[in-house]
């Protein structure tokens, strides 16, 4: 970080990036819809995403102390990992750690432990519409720090992680530290906007808007893939196989589905 600041005591803001991605599909027939759910649910179950958080977190530059996973039935996954900034000695480790494998750690030069509201998670909900054959995956991810490290690093990664049609971000520094002086400081880096964070290449893919709140140190930004390639979006069939009138339906049906997501609200008659 340039022009460092020089802080009394320790950096006790929280940092806090909530990111929020849909993947929108077509899957006509009800073994279509099941398949759809079957694939996206070995495709991003929780050892995938573990190995994606495991990245967001060697990204900011913090470490892992634990890790939580879980697959669900009928689908779905989560993870949670706790970090930090600093690395600690064993003794200091709380031996619950790891489902109590305490010894494992023994064994390293040296470990980490997590600080109060530092962790990375992960969610995914994949699921389809009863009568119009579209099939949508979500996945929320939450990156929380504390201290110098910034969640906003990762961003650019977490975007091509995943095949993206809707993404809503948030950003949100909460509390304050304090200068070598006592002054007390809100943030600690300059901010504008969420975009500023991503690559102009993946931002021309996208329309953007931002809702932000400066005052309260609060950022908002959703982005609305612009272009739909109809054979991305259909699930085990050609996009040829399909007569012309009935694309234009599909694409339709993908793009109201893609436009009440962005939105947040039910704009289209059902």
């Amino acid at each position: 970080m340039e022009n460092k600041l020089k802080l009394y005591g320790f950096n006790n803001l929280t940092k806090t990036l909530s990111f929020n991605i849909y993947d929108v599909s077509y899957a006509k027939s009800e073994r279509e819809q099941k398949d759809y759910i079957a694939y996206i649910d070995e495709q991003y179950n929780s050892e995938r995403l573990t190995n994606i958080l495991y990245h967001v977190t060697e990204i900011i530059g913090a470490h892992v102390l634990n890790v939580s996973k879980q697959d669900y039935d009928p689908q779905g996954a989560s993870v949670t990992i706790l970090i930090t900034e600093e690395t600690l000695p064993v003794a200091l480790i709380d031996e619950s750690c790891n489902r109590g494998e305490i010894e494992i750690l023994k064994t390293r030069d040296s470990v980490v432990g997590h600080l109060d509201k530092s962790h990375v998670t992960v969610h995914t909900y994949p699921e389809y519409h009863p009568d119009n054959s579209i099939a949508t995956f979500r996945v929320d991810i939450e990156v929380s720090t504390c201290g110098e490290i910034s969640p906003l690093n990762a961003l650019d990664y977490l975007i091509g992680s995943f095949d993206s049609d809707i993404i809503t971000t948030d950003y949100r520094v909460r509390g304050f530290t304090r200068d070598d002086s006592g002054k007390k400081l809100f943030m600690d880096h300059k901010m504008t906007s969420i975009q500023d964070y991503i690559d102009s290449e993946t931002l021309q893919k996208y329309d953007a808007i931002d809702v932000n709140v400066y005052q309260s140190n609060i950022f908002h930004t959703k982005l609305l893939i612009k272009d739909i390639n109809l054979q991305n979006y259909l699930f085990n069939t050609d996009v040829y196989e399909i007569p012309p009138k009935e694309r234009l339906y599909i694409t339709n049906n993908l793009r109201k589905e893609m436009i009440e997501i962005f939105s947040g609200s039910n704009i289209y008659e059902q």
